[in-house]
């Protein structure tokens, strides 16, 4: 199968089974679904998100008997349309993981499905987590494999994505590997989320997850019924390499599959806002902590950036709403500057606020030949500082916070939990406790059910 990477992938996806996963890598699993689960909630009265569940709701028709749930509201569908709401959701408040190297986001189409199709069929924690750690692992290597020069136009997590759902959904139906290889190929021929949204603050971004899964998890069932998919989607002469990317690899779909566990080079996300402006952010902080600067001492910011930010993040100019200034670089160091932390309710309560906008103005972008030459594997923050005494300051990060190496522990991320939940009102703080002391559990259940029923039995 070196010839065919894509069965190589369907093959592994079809087949891993729980116990060929390492401890450390299920508990990093288990890391990332609490963590998802927190950016789920968090999507709740965020105008995008309730558009699509109401969508969701009118074309699903009456579902209150139905398995799956919706985590925003409580309420219940099937599971082609809890997927599309819960990947939705959890894609809103920026906070969802990422992995570098693909520059990819897998919790968000990987979860809802797993979630989803896990409660229709009364699924064990061990498969739930098997079903997630195979979506991971196609995801990302789709992801690397299609490239930079695909990033700079297409939304990894909407194409790439797709095919991560695909391979979750698939898992959990215990399709052959040829059955996920067909799979695969109504997948990819589906992919798609292109970054022009950005441009017009548009809600095109919780539509490329929430499609994402959902046409993912279909695209297992057809596959599951006898529907046939192209048998080369990835790296066919007219596949998604070839319409998608100039720089594509397939060596990267299959290399050391098996025993690379890409999931775990997964990083948690702690700012809320785009992944490329976290480096900077940092380096920013550093460099405020270790002068004792206060926001008005400075006169000038220059984040020194790879390719990647400039494509996506020099798009928004001038931020009109809460989720295109999380894509603006000057909107995000002048939270971190003032507040030490650009999360949530930093932006909700002032992304546009004078002293913000004043200091976005101080900010710019620079190419930088070091950060870019190390990037995707690697995301380097690199910041020069001119204060208003003349001073040229200079700060640094070699990982930012929740990368594996400066990850996140438990702790940080209960909190993160918390302060999600409580931000959208999706869950009380006694509430999200009992979710919490459930979710840690999940890869002991033996049947995975309703996440808040769950929690009331554990209480």
């Amino acid at each position: 199968m070196t010839d065919h990477p894509s069965l190589t992938l369907a093959t592994f996806a079809a087949q891993l089974k729980f116990d060929a996963i390492p401890a450390a890598v299920v508990e990093r699993t288990v890391n990332l679904y609490v963590d998802w689960l927190g950016s789920a909630l968090a999507g709740k009265g965020a105008r995008p998100v309730e558009t699509i569940a109401q969508f969701a709701r009118q074309a699903g028709g009456d579902a209150s008997d139905a398995p799956c749930e919706i985590l925003i509201d409580r309420s219940r569908a099937t599971p082609y349309f809890a997927a599309m709401v819960n990947g939705a959701a959890s894609h809103f408040a920026e906070q969802d993981d990422v992995h570098n190297g693909s520059v990819f986001h897998p919790a968000t189409v990987v979860f809802p499905v797993a979630l989803a199709l896990a409660q229709a069929r009364g699924a064990s924690g061990r498969e739930f987590i098997a079903a997630a750690v195979a979506g991971y692992e196609v995801g990302i290597r789709i992801g690397e494999f299609l490239g930079r020069s695909h990033y700079k136009v297409f939304h990894t997590t909407g194409t790439a994505g797709t095919v991560a759902a695909t391979a979750t959904a698939g898992r959990l139906l215990g399709l052959t590997p040829t059955q996920m290889l067909d799979a695969f190929g109504s997948a990819g021929t589906q992919a798609s989320g292109l970054w022009e949204f950005l441009r017009d603050a548009a809600d095109s971004k919780q539509l490329h997850t929430a499609m994402a899964a959902a046409n993912g998890l279909m695209s297992a069932q057809l596959a599951s019924a006898g529907f046939k998919g192209a048998t080369h989607i990835l790296e066919g002469a007219q596949g998604m390499a070839a319409g998608m990317s100039s720089d594509a690899d397939p060596a990267r779909l299959v290399h050391r599959l098996g025993s690379r566990w890409a999931i775990a080079e997964t990083s948690f996300k702690y700012h809320a806002a785009c992944r490329h402006t976290h480096p900077a952010a940092d380096a920013l902080l550093a460099v405020i902590q270790q002068h004792h600067l206060a926001p008005q001492d400075i006169a000038k910011v220059t984040a020194h950036v790879h390719q990647g930010a400039i494509d996506v993040l020099g798009a928004v100019v001038t931020p009109r709403t809460v989720h295109q200034a999380k894509f603006n670089m000057g909107t995000v160091l002048g939270l971190v500057a003032h507040h030490g932390y650009a999360g949530v309710t930093e932006f909700e309560q002032g992304f546009d606020a004078a002293a913000i906008a004043a200091f976005r103005d101080k900010v710019e972008m620079a190419f930088d030949t070091e950060v870019d030459s190390a990037y995707p594997a690697r995301w380097i923050g690199k910041v020069t500082v001119l204060t208003r005494d003349g001073r040229t300051l200079h700060g640094r990060v070699d990982e930012p916070k929740g990368d594996p190496g400066n990850t996140l522990s438990r702790d940080e991320i209960e909190t993160k939990f918390q302060r999600l939940a409580a931000f959208s009102g999706a869950a009380s703080q006694e509430d999200a406790s009992r979710l919490l002391g459930s979710a840690w559990q999940i890869a002991s259940q033996a049947r995975v059910e309703s996440v808040f029923d769950a929690a009331e039995v554990t209480a």
